[in-house]
């Protein structure tokens, strides 16, 4: 069959056409782009079934149609069965056309061969699809904008690196994600500048860093994007940076330290020779640092290429990666220093040695350092003198030799006198001064193979080697001579005292700290017995120590129980044999010691300068009777005595004000009783505090008089109203001649410089008369009255006295 005429016209279409009849689907004609496209010639297909050209469901289906839907046509993409087996992917028109005869329908059936454009589409489509997956694979985060700031693409690692939302993916806001991006930075004002510089400038290449708020840095990098020339849009890249910044800052810091290490550093390479070195290691090493440069790094230390100390070094890298140990650096001047030397090896990750890294350290400092501390650990600090560890083990020493040869040896124990005055009134840096004055004539006494050696304080303690009662004896009477030579210090003279105690290996104990007590104990004895002299442990010395300390112990709780008492002894005048004062007397009565005489225990609280407790309390106790006195109608002036500790506490004068204020007692009716030895310590010190007492109205009295220094010329310029005569020089009234001398002189003395004399401890109507005939103001003893309790010295003072007690002056 050929083409009509009327359809001839069909041939010169690219489309491949069919014209297929309404009513039974056959096909009626087919053009050459058909033939071509199913590979069947005309005659092959006018005549048969449209659905020869369906092959797919859809396209059967649509042909099952009734006619009235088939008339509305279909346009689609389907597919064409062509004879050689192959699917040929085509787009299908159907359409309802006009037939040569006018009352007739056909459909024409179109169809376009999309084979190329498909595989156009499939190969851009991979294109695009490798395109992304390149993009999501990237390790960094990409994003694509236009002009405008649209954004046409971004990756998954933008999305992480940003910690944006799924849902602002999705959504496709770009204003939300620029401001979640905006707020994700530490400085939100400054990248938003940037950025907004960026859209201004489209042809700009930029490098920032950006830091995040969770502390990640990234590197932004932004070019713009260009399409035939022109730009259209702008790519910006981040890179995460985090690590590589933290590296750097690594190296920044390790750079700064080892330049500014105190330390010696120096850098070797894998063989071990020197690259460079800190500033430090120059230092230490001297001005001849740069020439160890390229030298092996042994030779520092004088070895050269010394292999037994490098071997050392492989071992220690070989075992710990590191070697340490002392060494001794030669230094340009031809010292040597001591170092510490940490070499530590660097190795790759196959384990070869890259290089090496030394650590020195001055280890002069140290070893001085060592030294003091060994010398602090046996000497003392003060006098250079041996410490107790030093002579713990010279004594054990002498004990094991002393078991296998049957010999001995003596420990003394010596104490400085009175060396508290020196402190207090001279300062404790003057003190220490003449510790070491001290040390060195003690040290001139004594052999080379005895050993001095300061405990403390003022206390000493000395080993004689092999020596028996009779060389101790010798070295003390030594050393109590030289002892009593004068000393000189800043111009100043003065002499020192010491108590020596003395016991003997192996009699006296057999360890050091047995043989220090009772030394110790011995050199108490000899304080007690007047010090200034020297004594051997005895066995009863133990017994009377702990009698001692038994009753200082007693002697600090009787203030708490109640068992301290103050007491009044009646000074009466002379000429009047009227009362008119008393002395408080201090009394303890213990229910284990009965009533213990204050010659016992003053002392001990002296000693153990409890006085200034006990000394605080009797003011307190008299003042106070003495105002209740004088409220009372019977005002009479209170004697009390002060010792040299409490009356230099520096608050004595504030105390005794105030105690004076609180009571109401006018100073007139208080009397403070000195001893001689208080004006000559620091006597600048004490005449202040004794014209200050005296400006107040305050009575002072010199106790004891006679009985300590002879020097006399305090009394012209100290304001002293009172001098009283000690009893020892009473005692011997009338027929001691020596005694009635001293006893009239002073009594003269007294008053040709105008002040009042007491006699103390007058105890016979003799006395009493020849102290009257000498003219002498008062006195108080015995005959008198003993010291009585407050009330019954208050009932006193309203009776007349005893004839015996009445002074009476004999006819002139």
């Amino acid at each position: 069959m050929t083409a009509s005429p009327s359809h001839a016209w069909l041939d010169g279409l690219q489309e491949a056409v069919w014209l297929v009849e309404e009513t039974g689907l056959h096909i009626l004609h087919a053009n050459a782009a058909a033939q071509r496209l199913v590979g069947l010639t005309l005659a092959d297909m006018v005549g048969t079934s449209v659905l020869r050209l369906a092959c797919t469901p859809q396209d059967v289906a649509f042909w099952g149609e009734p006619a009235e839907v088939l008339a509305d046509g279909i346009h689609s993409h389907t597919s064409l069965l062509r004879t050689d087996g192959t699917l040929v992917p085509v787009d299908r028109r159907v359409t309802r056309v006009p037939g040569d005869d006018p009352a007739l329908s056909v459909f024409m059936v179109t169809m376009l061969d999309r084979s190329v454009q498909e595989s156009t589409e499939r190969e851009l489509e991979t294109l695009l699809s490798e395109l992304r997956a390149t993009l999501d694979s990237a390790a960094d985060g990409m994003l694509v904008c236009n002009l405008e700031g649209t954004v046409r693409a971004f990756n998954q690692r933008l999305a992480q690196l940003w910690n944006i939302p799924n849902e602002l993916l999705v959504e496709r806001d770009d204003a939300a994600v620029y401001a979640h991006m905006v707020a994700q930075t530490q400085d939100a004002r400054a990248y938003v500048e940037r950025m907004a510089a960026l859209v201004r400038e489209p042809m700009l290449e930029s490098t920032d860093i950006v830091t995040l708020r969770d502390g990640m840095v990234l590197e932004m990098r932004t070019v713009p994007q260009f399409i035939q020339g022109r730009p259209v849009g702008r790519v910006y890249s981040y890179r995460d940076i985090t690590r590589q910044t933290e590296i750097q800052a690594s190296l920044r810091l390790a750079a700064r330290v080892f330049e500014s290490s105190l330390d010696a550093i120096f850098i070797a390479d894998s063989q071990h020779r020197v690259l460079r070195m800190n500033p430090g290691c120059e230092r230490l090493v001297g001005p001849s640092a740069k020439a160890f440069e390229g030298c092996v790094a042994a030779s520092l230390f004088g070895g050269g290429s010394d292999a037994a100390f490098m071997e050392q070094v492989l071992q220690g890298w070989a075992h710990e990666g590191f070697w340490e140990g002392e060494l001794w650096l030669p230094r340009d001047n031809g010292t040597y220093c001591a170092v510490q030397l940490s070499w530590v090896a660097l190795r790759d990750d196959e384990g070869r040695l890259v290089q090496s890294i030394g650590f020195m350290r001055d280890l002069t400092l140290q070893h001085a350092a060592q030294k003091r501390i060994e010398e602090l650990a046996y000497s003392d600090v003060l006098t250079g003198l041996p410490n107790r560890l030093l002579l713990s083990q010279r004594v054990d020493t002498a004990i094991q030799g002393a078991r296998q040869s049957d010999t001995g040896f003596a420990i003394l124990f010596l104490d400085l006198d009175r060396f508290k005055i020196i402190n207090d009134s001279l300062g404790h840096p003057f003190g220490d001064r003449v510790l070491q004055l001290v040390a060195e004539r003690l040290q001139a006494c004594l052999r080379q193979t005895d050993m001095l050696c300061r405990l403390g304080g003022d206390e000493f303690v000395i080993y004689l080697h092999g020596g028996d009662a009779v060389v101790a004896e010798s070295v003390a009477r030594r050393i109590l001579d030289d002892m009593l030579k004068p000393f000189t210090l800043d111009s100043m003279g003065f002499s020192i005292q010491c108590s020596i105690g003395m016991a003997l290996y192996p009699q006296d104990g057999a360890t050091l700290d047995d043989l220090i007590k009772q030394a110790d104990t011995a050199m108490y004895r000899v304080k007690e017995r007047g010090r200034g002299s020297y004594g051997f442990y005895q066995p009863q010395m133990n017994a009377n120590l702990l009698s001692r300390m038994q009753m200082e112990h007693a002697m600090r709780q009787a203030l708490g129980k109640g068992l301290m008492a103050v007491h009044y002894q009646p000074q009466v005048h002379m000429a009047t044999g009227r009362i008119t004062g008393a002395e408080a007397l201090i009394r303890w009565t213990d229910p284990e010691f009965g009533s213990v005489s204050p010659a016992h225990f003053i002392p001990l609280a002296e000693e153990s300068g409890y006085i200034v407790t006990l000394g605080a309390w009797v003011m307190e106790q008299a003042v106070r009777e003495a105002a209740m006195w004088m409220h009372g109608g019977t005002p009479i002036m209170i004697s009390v005595n002060v010792s040299a500790l409490e009356f230099r506490q520096p608050d004595f004068v504030e105390r005794l004000t105030r105690l004076l204020a609180v009571h109401q007692l006018p100073p007139t009716l208080l009397e403070l009783e000195l001893t001689e030895t208080i004006l000559l310590q620091d006597a600048q010190e004490m005449e202040q505090r004794l014209l200050a007492l005296a400006g107040l109205g305050i009575g002072l009295a010199i106790d004891d008089f006679g009985t300590g220094y002879s020097s006399l010329a305090y009394l012209k310029k100290l304001p002293i109203h009172k001098l009283k005569i000690d009893q020892s020089f009473v005692r011997g009234l009338p027929d001691d001649e020596g005694d009635r001398a001293i006893v009239s002189a002073i009594i003269s003395m007294g008053r040709a410089m105008h002040i009042e004399v007491v006699a103390e401890g007058v105890e016979t109507e003799t006395q009493q008369a020849v102290l009257l005939q000498m003219q002498c103001d008062h006195y108080q003893g015995f005959l008198c009255a003993p010291g009585l309790p407050s009330e019954e010295f208050r009932a006193m003072l309203g009776k007349p006295l005893p004839l015996k007690a009445q002074g009476r002056r004999s006819p002139a």
